[in-house]
Order: structure tokens, then C-alpha cells, then sequence
């Protein structure tokens, strides 16, 4: 009985140490609904998850692009380009990856390329976190 209620802390703690946002309404995708979640893992590496639903493909866009790019600002090294948001299907994307910055900033742009230093598209929503 101790172990499953020491399983049922571990978890609550764990889960309560994400921070949670939710994306603005975007001009460019308005029918988007877009939410990140970050945390701290166990090597001190933050972990960055977006689920968005009903995120149009890139290029249905106006103007169109490529694909979607994932930034975030930095404490201490500025803007950082952090992967690229894949949509397959327009109802629910899931994108996920771990870097070792700290954040308190996160934006997602249309781009033509997904290897870009600094964001040149179009900026899609941006959100505290």
C-alpha cells in the first residue's frame, strides 16, 4: 500500500512541475488551437511538447511556406530555432523535443526552410511560458 501511494506523489509531483500555455488566436491560422507544456528532465534539459488541433498545412497559407519552425527566446542566448512542427493531419499535431536553453518564450513562424538561423517568415502565434 505504501509503494502505491508513494507511486501516486511521485507522479503528482512530476506533473506538477510542467508549466503550461496556451497560444493566442493567430491572424494567419485562426481555427488553430495551439498549447505548449515545458519541463525540466532529469539531466536539467528542457523538454518542450505543442499539440495543436485544426493547424492548417503550411502551404495553404497566404503566403504560403514549407514548413512551420519552432523558436524559442532564450534567457541567455537569444533566439533559438528548435525543430519544425510536421503536419500530417490537420486535426492533431503533436511536436516534441528537448534542448538545453532555458525559455520563457516560445513562437512559431511559416517558413520556406527549416534550418534557419533567425526566424524570416511569418509569425504565427507567440505565448509566455
Amino acid at each position: 500500500m505504501k509503494s502505491i501511494i508513494y507511486l501516486f506523489v511521485s507522479l503528482f509531483i512530476l506533473t506538477s512541475c510542467a508549466t503550461k500555455a496556451k497560444f493566442p488566436v493567430s491572424n494567419i491560422a485562426p481555427a488553430a488551437d495551439i498549447s505548449a507544456k515545458k519541463k525540466k528532465d532529469k539531466n536539467k534539459n528542457i523538454t518542450l511538447e505543442i499539440k495543436a488541433e485544426n493547424l492548417a498545412s503550411p502551404d495553404r497559407l497566404n503566403p504560403s511556406g514549407n514548413n512551420y519552425s519552432v523558436w524559442v527566446v532564450t534567457k541567455e542566448y537569444g533566439i533559438k530555432n528548435v525543430g519544425q512542427i510536421n503536419v500530417k493531419n490537420g486535426k492533431k499535431t503533436e511536436f516534441k523535443t528537448v534542448t538545453p536553453f532555458d525559455f520563457d518564450e516560445v513562437f512559431i513562424t511559416v517558413e520556406n526552410q527549416g534550418d534557419l538561423k533567425y526566424p524570416v517568415g511569418r509569425e504565427i502565434s507567440r505565448t509566455k511560458i
